[in-house]
């Protein structure tokens, strides 16, 4: 069963909801934005949410304003950063709410994870294909987002985030939800030997199956399941199997659902990801 049920209303963004957090805890949002519902022109049509694609930096803006009017939060909740593809996680506070919602240079830098226990506070992180993944503390009430492209998944965000929120809030990862959201899967993502490379000693160590993470395709290359290997390295960071729920929804199979960077060659728009709770 998909995890990330598509928003039933036909007005507004399009949004794909992670509803059984929802339902587990009503002060909380997460989701995943589609490609359809925002104000941006072709070939960033039209809900794009980066500003850093060439887009009309008021466009941008105005579709993220969309988000937080769908979800019903305040603009000045949303809070970014400047993803580098890597693996550093920052410690959202109450002074960074808002932080890089209008500009790049005012986003929370050089990080690829974000965390709270701040009400209030919607972490956003932005994909083309990376992997969205999502984190709920429902002991600490704390939450985090990591941006897993093939880079930050071999330097193992996921691990580094649960990590992160143990020292920062005490979170027993036993405990944690972690939610793997719509990217692209290993039906679309054929990597070269230097990826693999990389990947490989990552999958290793978590005691995947090699195939499944990898499938071989020509020589030399192989069909890439990120999604996988980031739900083993949760799994090796000591959250349950049964707390991780994983989309199904492939990016680069359905361009008209979402923007894919692999797909459309570069020229596209990001959708977001988002999570945040009510006082």
């Amino acid at each position: 069963m998909e995890c990330f049920e598509q928003s039933a209303s036909a007005k507004g963004p399009s949004l794909f909801l992670l509803s059984s957090w929802a339902e587990r805890e009503p002060r909380l949002t997460a989701g995943f934005t589609g490609r359809a519902g925002g104000v941006s022109a072709i070939p960033r049509a039209s809900l794009n949410m980066g500003l850093h694609v060439g887009d009309d930096a008021s466009s941008v803006v105005r579709n993220r304003e969309l988000l937080c009017e769908a979800v019903g939060w305040p603009f000045a909740s949303f809070t970014c950063g400047e993803q580098v593809h890597g693996n550093a996680v920052y410690r959202v506070k109450a002074a960074d709410r808002g932080k890089g919602n209008r500009s790049r240079e005012t986003a929370v830098q050089n990080t690829d994870a974000l965390m709270t226990d701040e009400p209030d506070t919607l972490l956003v992180s932005f994909y083309a294909d990376c992997v969205p993944l999502y984190f709920y503390d429902p002991e600490h009430r704390a939450v985090a987002l990591a941006h897993a492209g093939w880079k930050g998944t071999a330097l193992q965000i996921a691990s580094e985030t649960v990590s992160a929120m143990s020292s920062a809030y005490g979170t027993r990862p036993e405990k944690l939800l972690a939610a793997i959201g719509p990217s692209i899967g290993d039906c679309c993502y054929e990597v070269d030997e230097y990826v693999i490379s990389r990947l490989l000693p990552v999958i290793r160590e978590c005691n995947a199956d090699e195939e499944t993470a990898l499938k071989p395709a020509a020589p030399g290359k192989a069909m890439a399941n990120l999604k996988e290997i980031n739900r083993q390295i949760m799994i090796k960071a000591g959250i349950l199997p049964i707390h991780i729920e994983m989309s199904n929804w492939c990016t680069g199979c359905n361009t008209d659902l979402f923007f894919s960077h692999r797909a459309e060659g570069g020229e596209t728009g990001r959708m977001a990801s988002w999570i945040g709770f009510r006082k």
